[in-house]
């Protein structure tokens, strides 16, 4: 369950203070993020990563199926209830079967962000209304002769309590999720141009995204703000930002017609892991029939939900039952590290997560407290005077990952993945990520406690140029060939690739 993967430097307790901050909290509270004053009409009070951002149409699907179960179990208990026979239930069952196909009719699994509450129990109520017609159709066909008069008032007002208190939930998990900004995406716009301000009239009115902040590559001709969103920076302002980890999607919103200027942005932007998209205008048309939807898509994957669902669920399965069965192996490690040095038994060090998320990864203490190196300058050797003797076993079992499992139920990182980098590790002389500035899509992904470079020998240190070109090109093979399956094959080949292997310098 544990990688065979690299071992960097450790930093036992990093107290790197807008690391720890953001990762403890998994947000920016609002004071923190931007500076007060610039936060513009869209600006959240809380800013949730990319990697916890959720979709509308996601949780409606999950809510269509409770109200199905509900509607169902309903139905069953009052034909149970009845003793009702075939002809009598009927149409029940009938009526049944219509509601919820009404309600998602109806878009009441919709919820447009202006609706009211109120205007989403009328289509509620609409929904019933559509089922009552098919009971009254039905009773017309089948014989209600033996069917207690209390049946269908019965089953209806128990149907009606049972979905409008399932609505009141939905709406209200809907709404907090929205303020929380879990359901919001935030993408900033590129361009401090007409375009860009036909896409925020379009975005204030509609409300589906926020957009956080607008850069411009010729800042020093830019106005401080656009339709009241604040110009930050130009593109190397954008580069470094740090709230771009919690930024869905770059919006370069320069004229499409404009080749040369969109090719050299996206070249720029290449290093970003957050998808790029080009804003397309269609001249007057778009003054009058502004949409969301007009998009080019320049880098990164089109996100699967289907695909991310399955490998968060997997995550969780795996995740929790590697957790139960690897405390009794961790209680006792706790243990030994305890009496074999002075020092805490954990440690967090601060690494590169999804869209370049800085997260506290959590394991287990290998090195002499005293002897920390918060960002990886120099890595682990053969013999490494640093390494206690616990700490020699754990490496070469790779026992001190285990504590990455918390990671992983946390939602930080997943079973498998690209291995996350500590911040500002370096191979020789020079800072990793640099030697990687190139393959961003690498941060697409959540890092992994293993993944297909561990099982394909790319293990122990990185600490020339080739041996982390290697490792990335391996990872990006990975991210190219994702699937439920294939990660699954990993998790059941690391353990025997990691005991197989005694050459690697863990």
């Amino acid at each position: 369950m544990s990688s065979a993967i690299a071992h960097p430097v450790e930093t036992e307790d990093v107290r790197v203070a807008d690391v720890q901050a953001t990762s403890q909290r998994s947000v920016i509270e609002d004071d923190d993020a931007v500076g007060v004053g610039r936060r513009g009409p869209f600006r959240p009070g809380r800013l949730v990563p990319a990697r916890a951002r959720m979709q509308v149409r996601s949780l409606s699907r999950i809510f269509r199926v409770v109200d199905a179960v509900a509607v169902a179990a309903v139905t069953v208990a009052v034909i149970v209830a009845a003793r009702l026979t075939a002809g009598a239930f009927a149409p029940l069952v009938l009526s049944a079967l219509t509601l919820v196909p009404a309600l998602y009719g109806l878009e009441a699994y919709a919820f447009h962000r202006r609706d009211t509450f109120q205007r989403h129990g009328l289509r509620v109520l609409a929904a019933f209304g559509a089922a009552a017609l098919v009971v009254l159709a039905a009773n017309l066909v089948f014989d209600q002769a033996r069917a207690a008069p209390w049946v269908v008032p019965g089953w209806g007002l128990a149907l009606i309590a049972v979905i409008c208190l399932l609505h009141a939930a939905w709406w209200r998990i809907i709404d907090h999720g929205r303020r929380e900004g879990r359901l919001t995406p935030n993408v900033v716009v590129v361009g401090a141009t007409v375009n860009a301000e036909r896409f925020i009239r379009t975005a204030l009115a509609t409300g589906d995204v926020n957009v956080l902040g607008v850069f411009d590559d010729r800042a020093g001709r830019a106005p401080p703000q656009v339709m009241g969103v604040p110009v930050l920076g130009d593109t190397n302002a954008l580069i470094d930002h740090r709230i771009m980890p919690y930024v869905d999607r770059v919006i370069i919103a320069v004229t499409s017609t404009a080749q040369v200027r969109v090719r050299q942005l996206v070249e720029r932007l290449e290093v970003l892991p957050n998808p790029v998209s080009l804003f397309v205008d269609v001249g007057r048309e778009a003054e009058r029939n502004a949409s969301l939807a007009r998009f080019v898509d320049l880098s990164g994957a089109t996100t699967d939900v289907r695909r991310a669902v399955a490998k968060r669920a997997q995550d969780l399965v795996v995740g929790s039952l590697g957790l139960l069965a690897a405390s009794p192996i961790m209680l006792l490690t706790a243990l030994a590290i305890k009496l074999d040095s002075p020092g805490p038994v954990f440690f967090r060090q601060s690494r590169h997560g999804f869209n370049n998320e800085a997260i506290l990864v959590w394991k287990f203490r290998s090195m002499r407290h005293e002897m920390a190196d918060a960002k990886a300058a120099r890595q682990v050797t053969a013999d490494d005077d640093r390494v206690t003797r616990i700490g020699k076993f754990i490496r070469r079992t790779s026992l001190d990952e285990l504590p990455q499992l918390f990671n992983v139920l946390k939602g930080e990182m997943s079973m498998v993945g690209p291995r996350p980098h500590a911040i500002g590790m370096k191979s020789g002389d020079v800072e990793s990520a640099k030697l990687v500035a190139h393959y961003a899509h690498r941060h697409r992904m959540k890092p992994g406690v293993t993944g297909w470079a561990a099982i394909n020998g790319s293990r122990g240190p990185v600490d020339t140029a080739q041996l982390v070109q290697e490792r990335v090109a391996l990872d990006v093979d990975y991210i190219e060939r994702q699937s439920f399956w294939l990660d699954l094959y990993i998790i059941a080949m690391t353990i025997p690739c990691l005991l197989g292997d005694r050459s690697a310098v863990r």
